[in-house]
């Protein structure tokens, strides 16, 4: 049984949460463009096109996302905008004045890695004869892809926070220590580990639609 069938959320309420949340990304983005804020600027503007994947996938490839999976992705990419511009009244935002934000948004953004990176080799797996993939592996093979990609996330802050310093512009990515990064990775294998365990019983349907792309372009 999936976890919204626990909690109730039908599909109908998954798209309406959705809906409003991208709303909410376009207002915030309204409010950068308004004072001028680089990093509100960018990472919501990265996230609105972010929330635009689920449609350019089913209108572009025929892959539909189950409404569960787009509100996942939209969640994650709005919580991020959030924590960027923080509250208007105040001179931090919440990823400076909220200690477990940025542990929160690195878990759900690494689950959405870590699903992509799933969906793939599981959809590839099944595709083709050539390739196999033994059940014990695809748990190594999520974390692996997740810790890879958030090394390079966070050698990504780092440059741009040093390349802001340097030329003395607002940045839009902000490394706060070498602490802070290890706590990152750990959120980020956290987030990982939620993927590899319960991968299965989410991903199933994507997995089945990405298959028979592979199957429809060899066809």
């Amino acid at each position: 049984m999936r976890v919204r069938d626990y909690v109730g959320i039908g599909d109908r309420r998954q798209r309406q949460a959705t809906y409003v949340m991208e709303l909410l990304l376009v207002g915030i983005l309204a409010i950068g463009l308004a004072t001028g804020s680089t990093g509100v600027i960018v990472n919501t503007g990265v996230g609105l096109l972010v929330t635009q994947l689920p449609a350019l996938l089913e209108r572009d490839y025929g892959i539909a996302l189950d409404p569960a999976l787009t509100l996942w992705i939209t969640t994650a990419v709005f919580l991020h905008a959030v924590g960027v511009i923080g509250l208007p009244w105040s001179d931090v935002n919440f990823y400076k004045s909220i200690w477990w934000w940025d542990h929160l948004t690195h878990a759900l953004s690494s689950s959405i890695v870590a699903a992509i990176g799933y969906t793939t080799v599981r959809a590839l797996d099944r595709h083709s004869e050539d390739i196999y993939v033994p059940p014990r592996f695809m748990f190594v093979f999520i974390l692996l892809f997740v810790l890879a990609f958030g090394v390079a996330w966070e050698v990504l802050e780092f440059s741009i926070t040093l390349a802001a310093e340097a030329t003395g512009n607002d940045t839009v990515l902000t490394q706060f220590g070498l602490g802070d990064t290890m706590l990152d990775l750990v959120f980020d294998t956290i987030g990982a580990v939620v993927v590899a365990v319960w991968g299965t019983a989410h991903l199933t349907d994507i997995v089945g639609l990405v298959e028979g792309w592979l199957d429809g372009r060899a066809g």
